[in-house]
């Protein structure tokens, strides 16, 4: 499925909504500083691909794994390319997750299928996508974003997504370390640096 015009001049624009991000001072980054463990195990928690299969997240002990809100038609769809890019470069000690999400202004109506062959044509995104689902708190979202978000589950942090691209880092042992609101690059220093901590 290849990009629509409208696709096509948000990522132009994306550059542009990285800068203002940074002018603006909207890059908010939370962070674990007391590196405090969550009340219920992240681990525990189901995940379902988009495949349909689903994924143990045991299976990702010993690992960081950067945790993705995603949409198609969104300023910051380009983020993808930067997310491929990271995940080829850390997949030895690194696992990406994107959560696809309608949440944000109708920017991801495809199916499963439309939504993965987007991904894959335009972006070679090579990294695990799963479910279309709800990030936002309410009763339809997610569990791993319920979780996310709850601190009486991860033991710290509130933070949902503000917008798609919103980012959240856990170390090898499942402690939610970070959130990095959407303008910040998946490439940028301060991903990187928590990443390599």
């Amino acid at each position: 499925m290849a990009m629509t015009i409208r696709q096509r001049i948000l990522k132009m624009v994306y550059p542009l909504l990285t800068t203002m991000g940074k002018a603006t001072g909207k890059e908010k980054i939370v962070k674990n500083r007391q590196v405090i463990a969550p009340q219920t195990p992240f681990y525990t928690i189901p995940l379902q691909l988009n495949n349909g299969k689903a994924l143990s997240l045991e299976t990702l002990k010993g690992k960081k794994i950067l945790l993705v809100n995603t949409a198609s038609n969104c300023g910051y769809t380009a983020q993808y390319t930067e997310l491929q890019k990271l995940y080829l470069n850390a997949k030895e000690d690194l696992e990406i997750i994107g959560f696809p999400a309608n949440d944000f202004k109708e920017q991801e109506q495809g199916s499963d299928e439309e939504i993965a062959q987007f991904c894959t044509v335009n972006f070679g995104v090579t990294f695990p996508l799963a479910k279309k689902s709800s990030v936002v708190k309410s009763a339809a979202q997610h569990p791993i974003f319920s979780w996310l978000s709850d601190k009486t589950k991860n033991g710290w942090n509130d933070q949902q997504p503000e917008w798609n691209f919103s980012k959240y880092l856990l170390n090898e042992e499942g402690i939610l370390t970070h959130y990095f609101p959407p303008s910040v690059s998946p490439l940028s220093t301060e991903v990187i640096t928590a990443i390599n901590q």
